[in-house]
């Protein structure tokens, strides 16, 4: 069955916001924990809600630091998010053609909706699943399969998009197609290792795998 579904991870796959999430991990973490994380440290949490992150670095202050990371992440948001080449096209493009397309992430809702403002990209999607709205997150099938009900799409009409391992493989469990992003911040062949059904070297990648000619 041809794909006319796309599932869009937010961070680190339609806009960098990278040095935004470092930044304001080490805000929060500054004074709190006994040795400073490390920029390669920080990055083995992206992908995690910041609730699983904070319990993993220090549980009995996770609280207070998701309040400092969340209040630093907000005044700094608009001057470090930055677009990645060829997205805003790209999904413009899939829109006028008809598909149906989706954002799932474990960001929260306010700071999803922000992104998507801030970026000019809320237009174009008709379902935004957050970690507000699921009780399990990815690699769990259900934040995929709540946005294919809300899309009504079947999982063989669906591709997951994604630059963390967990959209690699939360969309295997949902049986979907899987996009990897070659410019995640993980690495090219870490993510790689996970097996997606294809590898992005760039966002318009996307239209020739869905069999689009590119403009």
């Amino acid at each position: 069955m041809t794909i006319n579904t796309v599932l869009f991870d937010f961070d680190g796959t339609l806009v960098n916001t990278n040095e935004l999430i470092i930044a304001s991990y080490q805000h929060a973490l500054e004074g709190y924990v006994p040795h400073p994380y490390s920029r390669e440290d920080i990055i083995s949490y992206i992908g995690l809600p910041l609730s699983d992150s904070f319990k993993q670095i220090a549980p009995e202050q996770a609280e207070e630091l998701m309040k400092r990371y969340q209040k630093h992440n907000f005044a700094h948001h608009d001057e470090l998010i930055e677009e990645y080449e060829g997205v805003l096209d790209t999904v413009k493009r899939l829109y006028e053609e008809g598909y149906k397309l989706g954002v799932v992430t474990t960001k929260r809702r306010q700071s999803t909706e922000k992104g998507l403002q801030a970026s000019g990209l809320s237009r174009y999607f008709s379902s935004v699943v957050t970690f507000n709205d699921v009780e399990h997150v990815k690699p769990d099938p259900e934040p995929i399969v709540k946005a294919m009900n809300e899309l009504q799409s079947q999982p063989q009409e669906c591709v997951m998009v994604g630059d963390s391992q967990y959209d690699i493989l939360a969309g295997k469990n949902a049986g979907v197609q899987t996009a990897g992003v070659a410019w995640t911040i993980k690495g090219e062949d870490y993510l790689a290792s996970y097996e997606p059904d294809v590898m992005l070297k760039k966002m318009p990648d996307l239209l020739t795998y869905l069999g689009e000619q590119t403009r």
